[in-house]
């Protein structure tokens, strides 16, 4: 049996290099990368094998036609599905993270649609910004943020 993975899920991602970044920190991580259609690109486009580099090729990726189908699929305990969105009630410092949750981030425009959430304002994270001239931050460097945060213990940290 493998050591417990965490998973980086990102549902409908709208722009390639943002998916490719993640999920070269993916590959870097040795991570699972999910993906929910619709996408906003074709994961054949150059731009997303530019961002992941020449690892791309490595990232461990799965795939679902809708929220639904993965839900079904993994059948995700409550308790390991971490969502973060903007306006999230707690920051992503405080949960304490299982070793193989779901860290789930919505497209980059919108964010995750309100039946993602529904139900879930408990498992709701943000990052925090002190600043409020920016209104948000890119995905690619949320994720990353999150994920190193998520995984500090696993890490040495």
């Amino acid at each position: 049996m493998s050591d417990p993975r965490m998973r980086l899920v990102l549902v409908t991602p709208e722009i390639p290099y943002n998916t490719g970044a993640i999920g070269r920190t993916c590959v870097a991580l040795d991570l699972e990368l999910i993906l929910i259609k619709p996408y906003g690109f074709s994961l054949d486009e150059k731009s997303v094998r530019r961002a992941g580099q020449d690892y791309w090729k490595h990232v461990q990726l799965s795939e679902y036609d809708d929220w639904q189908s993965f839900m079904s699929d993994r059948l995700p305990p409550r308790e390991s599905l971490y969502f973060f969105e903007e306006h999230g009630a707690q920051t992503v410092y405080k949960p304490d993270y299982q070793p193989d949750g779901y860290l789930v981030f919505g497209c980059e425009s919108k964010g995750l649609p309100d039946a993602v959430l529904d139900g879930m304002a408990d498992r709701t994270f943000c990052l925090p910004m002190r600043n409020p001239i920016v209104r948000s931050l890119n995905l690619a460097n949320v994720a990353t943020a999150v994920v190193y945060q998520a995984m500090r213990t696993q890490l040495g940290g």
